[in-house]
């Protein structure tokens, strides 16, 4: 929960397209790492098929993925001056 608060001020509930969730932007990357899926567009094809990673990322059976370049758009524009993890 402490994501929401570290992103609080790249989202705007009264702007632009419903956002994807930030929580789920950062447990995307974790599940790459996780499992050793070498590139974004493999690991969204992953999430798609596997029930696991989706209840991981709190996903439904009938819930969109994100799009791999919407991943990376989002995470580039939102989290890029972002210390959200720390290695």
């Amino acid at each position: 929960s402490f994501i929401y608060d570290l992103v609080a001020d790249s989202y705007s509930d009264e702007t632009g397209r419903p956002s994807l969730d930030p929580v789920l932007l950062i447990k995307i990357p974790i599940l790459q790492c996780l499992f050793g899926i070498r590139s974004m567009r493999q690991t969204i094809k992953e999430i798609e098929v596997n029930t696991a990673y989706r209840w991981f990322l709190g996903l439904r059976l009938d819930d969109k993925v994100p799009h791999f370049t919407t991943y990376g758009k989002n995470y580039v524009r939102r989290f890029q001056d972002k210390q959200v993890i720390e290695g």
